[in-house]
Order: structure tokens, then sequence, then C-alpha cells
């Protein structure tokens, strides 16, 4: 009977002593749980102030609730005495090793976050990057995609795209139309350069300011070179380096400037 009443005695005072640590587990996990909301509304709001790419937000808010509810779980595992230090070397070991398994994968992911916070380029812009052009026309966490002029779809991991120059075609309001018309040595220059300046003064699409440009940029092998460049909108780019090209053409022929090519004489000789 001593020994019933010792164990009854040890199962009372341990059970309290479990209740209690029971108790305040759940008191740290229902507290913790509302600073983690809290916290992470927070965050959301950061995020909006930043203009976080949407694409991204999600997995962000995500990721960051996640680590939250991780440190909570270790700390209530704490509270009821359990030794969570192996707990995390086993959680490293297995990250690390699906970290090797995934390396690519990785690396395209971390590309995607790089790209959706850096917005070095968004849906719509046209660019150079890894070797293809086309327009943009999503940015996903682990590949961007492409569309082509001739509506052909490119997928791009992020990896490689954020490792690679990218140039943006469509970040700045204005472009420059580079052109270059050439006259032959007989024509006359300042005849030919009135023309292009006329030609380039009657388009309304020819911005003023940036200033265009119109010089005699090289004395070629054959030909008198002149480097034509207006400054014009993006979207009126391509419109305007077409229409330039066809319009000074037109405009030579009627004024009888030449537009020298290249040629070659071949000589035969006839061996007696």
């Amino acid at each position: 009977m001593e020994y019933l009443d010792q164990a009854k005695d040890f199962l009372a005072t341990r059970g309290i002593e479990f209740g209690l640590m029971i108790l305040k587990a759940i008191l740290i996990l229902v507290i913790g749980l509302w600073i983690i909301k809290a916290i992470t509304r927070g965050f959301n709001k950061v995020l909006e102030k930043r203009n976080v790419d949407a694409s991204l937000k999600p997995f962000l808010q995500s990721l960051f609730y996640n680590i939250l509810l991780v440190l909570l779980i270790l700390s209530v595992l704490t509270s009821v005495g359990i030794q969570v230090t192996s707990f995390i070397a086993i959680l490293g070991a297995a990250g690390l090793a699906i970290g090797l398994a995934l390396q690519g994968t990785l690396q395209n992911f971390a590309g995607g976050v790089i790209l959706l916070t850096l917005r070095p380029f968004k849906v719509g812009d046209y660019i150079d990057g890894g070797g293809h052009s086309g327009t943009v026309q999503s940015i996903q966490i682990f590949q961007t995609i492409l569309l082509t002029p001739d509506n052909k779809r490119i997928v791009l991991p992020n990896g490689a795209l954020s490792n690679d120059g990218i140039v943006n075609y469509s970040a700045e309001e204005n472009r420059r139309v580079d052109l270059v018309f050439g006259i032959g040595y007989d024509d006359d220059i300042k005849k030919a350069k009135d023309i292009l300046q006329e030609i380039m003064d009657s388009d309304d699409r020819v911005l003023k300011d940036p200033a265009p440009m119109l010089v005699v940029g090289e004395l070629a092998d054959s030909s008198v070179n002149f480097n034509f460049r207006p400054w014009v909108k993006g979207s009126d780019y391509w419109g305007v380096y077409f229409d330039m090209t066809e319009k000074v053409k037109l405009r030579f022929d009627k004024e009888g400037i030449s537009i020298p090519f290249p040629q070659r004489d071949v000589h035969i000789y006839n061996e007696k």
C-alpha cells in the first residue's frame, strides 16, 4: 500500500506538471498564431507599398508565414521539454540533400525572385535576353515566356536569364531610329542633305526634343554615307523606320540622286 500511495502521489505531481506544460504550450501556440497573423498583415502592407510584382507576392507571403510558423512550433516543442536540436539538424541535412537534388530548379527559382524583385523588365516589354528576343508575355517564378514578332513562344529559365545581359527596348519612353543612307560621290551632298532634312521634318512622329541628328558620317569605299537619326516614341519606332527607308528611296529616285551598291569589274583575258 505504501508503494501504491507513493505511485499515486508521483503520478498526481507529474500529471499536474505535465498538465501545466500542455497548458503553457497551448497558450504559446494561441498567442503565437495571433502574433504571426499580425506580423504577416504588416509584411503584406510592406509588399504593397514596395509595389512587389503580383506574381511574386503570394510566394513571399507564404514563405514568410511558414517560416514564422516553423519557429512557433519549435518554441512550443521546447516549452514541453522536447529537445529540438536533433530535429533542427535533421531538417538541415534534409534541406541540403533536397537542395543538391534540385540545384537547377532552385537556381531558376532564385533567378525568378531576382527578376520579380529587381524588375529589369515587365510584362509587355520587348527584350533581348538569354540569346532570344521577344515581347514578355509572363514572368513566372521558374521561367519567363517571350512571344516573338512572328508569334513563336519562347520559354526561358529564369536562372540563365537573370545571369545574362538583358536589353530592354521598352524601358524608356523615347527611342532613336538609326539609319544610314549612302549617295554617290558624284551627287550633290548639300542637295541630298536638304532632302533628308525635309523628309525628317515633315514627319509628325519625329520628336523635336531630343533633337534629331543628320550628319555626313562616313566617306566609304563607294558612297558618301549620311547618319540619319530621328528620335521617336517607342511605339512609333518600327513605323518610322520602315516609312523613312521607303520615302528616302522614292525621293532620291525622283531627284536623280543615286544610291550606290557594291559592284565588281571582271576582266577576261584570252591567252594565245
